[in-house]
């Protein structure tokens, strides 16, 4: 105590503290600490994963423009072409690196990614997900895909005549001789090789009908895609010739006949490591297994899956919704959950009886880039959750339910209204409350907003951490297995477009893969 009877208070200088926290009472006394800290353990602070281009390199594939950018369409947004484009490249890779042609895309959807790996890359890609629904919306956007495909080929054949004869036209007026120009003579004209070289190319400009026409321009697979020959009308061909052809086109049809119908094969099916893939995929060679944006288990089940099965070759998987996960461990460390969980994977983790909780995971979903540029985070909706959550603790006894309040606030426009919305979808009765005692406790608790905006902001700068732990855990127990040549951390995505932007990729050596089991 002072002279003036006052507790003498230390200053945060004599303070002990670990990583902003008071070591006597555990309190944030240093918030510069604390994002210092923070940043320092984030994984870019760390420095421990691969950017998408050393992964290119190291797979001995190019880096940068990976072709002709994709056009968002009625198919795919701009931050999902990101994604598949981004992805599909490294996948394609990974395939030519362990020589195998087939790809097991787990949690496909709608097939975003299964059906621009056929298309771009020629993969035969078996799509596995769970809900009936998005398998059939998968088939309904690979039928689309399909009539698009043969669509393009027939604009591209008919484009491709009309400009053989405008040029054809060009060259008659400007008296050059259309066989010399064809073959390159001494006019100075490239001829096609030579072109192709130089970087030029002679195709006139109604070649280039749309943007959509370039995307399947470029999202075909080369085997896909016939350029379209001059061909002589029947009534000048011979009967030899005629006989021919018509031979022609019977092989042609028999083959398309007996060829698989669809861009993909999409299944409906949950999978785990004790899932038989052979028995689920009649075709299965060796693969690649894929998931982009694989939601809570789905995502460590993979790498269970990848470490299990020889068939495996390599896997390549971008987890979310780490709030989904089931956990091993308690927050006393004492075991809750008995068999596979989704945290923690490896040994390490799982010897020190490692506990995460659902708050933190929730906190790890958050994406630090959006909100430092002012996006991402709608606080007056976190606020309105807040006060609910107090008035359902104080008037009406409610602590937990399998009852969801979903996303009440965006169909609303006042506090009261939403209030409301969630008491009806709780299934409790509005009565208890009136207007007046609904908005009384927004008023109560307004004054609190810049609280509820800093602790936001910590968990914020705390998200990349967590995430980091979560991570690094998976990463931890690939590198346990004895039989992974090879596995890293790898930024595949801008994560201004797509904050979840990291992916575990493994890679078995060819021995291992030809041996029965692992561990």
């Amino acid at each position: 105590m002072t002279g003036r009877g006052r507790p003498e208070h230390k200053t945060k200088e004599n303070l002990a503290t670990t990583f902003g926290f008071c070591n006597d009472t555990n309190r944030l006394v240093d918030a510069q600490e604390l994002l210092q800290a923070a940043t320092t353990h984030s994984l870019p602070g760390l420095q421990v994963c691969m950017s998408r281009d050393e992964l290119l390199l190291a797979l001995g594939g190019k880096t940068g423009d990976a072709g002709a950018e994709l056009v968002p369409d009625e198919f795919m947004n701009s931050k999902k072409s990101h994604e598949v484009q981004s992805m599909s490249e490294v996948v394609a890779g990974l395939a030519q690196r362990c020589g195998v042609k087939q790809v097991i895309d787990v949690g496909s959807g709608k097939g975003y990614l299964s059906s621009f790996l056929s298309l771009q890359y020629g993969l035969r890609v078996y799509g596995i997900d769970s809900s009936t629904t998005n398998t059939h919306g998968a088939q309904e956007r690979n039928r689309k895909l399909k009539r698009f495909s043969r669509a393009y080929q027939k604009r591209n054949k008919a484009a491709r005549a009309e400009s053989d004869a405008a040029q054809a036209r060009q060259q008659e007026s400007a008296g050059i001789n259309p066989e010399e120009a064809s073959h390159g003579g001494e006019g100075g004209v490239l001829s096609q090789e030579e072109g192709a070289i130089s970087g030029f190319t002679d195709v006139g400009p109604e070649a280039a009908n749309s943007e959509r026409e370039d995307f399947f321009l470029h999202a075909l697979s080369e085997d896909l895609v016939q350029n379209a020959t001059p061909r002589l009308p029947p009534s000048q061909l011979g009967a030899e010739e005629r006989e021919r052809r018509k031979r022609e086109n019977l092989e042609r049809k028999a083959q398309n006949q007996a060829a698989p119908s669809a861009v993909f094969s999409p299944l409906t099916s949950h999978v785990t490591a004790e899932t038989e893939l052979g028995e689920l995929i009649q075709e299965l060679e060796e693969a690649v297994m894929v998931g982009l944006h694989t939601c809570g288990d789905l995502a460590p089940s993979t790498l269970r899956m990848f470490v299990a099965k020889p068939e495996l070759a390599a896997v390549c998987s971008v987890g979310c919704c780490y709030h989904l996960l089931s956990e091993q461990f308690g927050p006393s460390g004492q075991e809750c959950v008995q068999g596979a969980c989704g945290f923690p994977l490896s040994q390490y983790l799982r010897q020190n009886s490692c506990f995460c909780g659902r708050n933190a995971r929730m906190s790890a979903c958050l994406a630090l880039e959006r909100v430092s540029l002012g996006r991402g985070i709608q606080m007056e909706s976190l606020f309105f959750r807040a006060v609910l959550h107090v008035i359902l603790r104080e008037r009406y006894d409610f602590v937990k339910s399998e009852k969801r309040v979903g996303n009440v606030y965006s169909k609303t426009k006042s506090f009261v209204e939403y209030v409301r919305g969630a008491l009806r979808r709780l299934e409790l009765d509005e009565s208890k409350l009136s207007d007046g005692d609904i908005q009384g406790y927004h008023d109560a608790y307004a004054p609190r907003m810049d609280e509820m905006h800093a602790f936001n902001m910590l968990k914020v700068a705390l998200a990349p951490c967590i995430e980091g732990l979560i991570l690094l855990d998976r990463l931890c127990y690939l590198r346990e297995q004895e039989h992974l040549p090879f596995c890293a951390l790898v930024q595949l995505f801008n994560p201004l477009l797509s904050p979840r932007c990291y992916a575990v990729v493994g890679l078995k050596s060819r021995d291992d893969r030809n041996s029965s089991s692992y561990t």
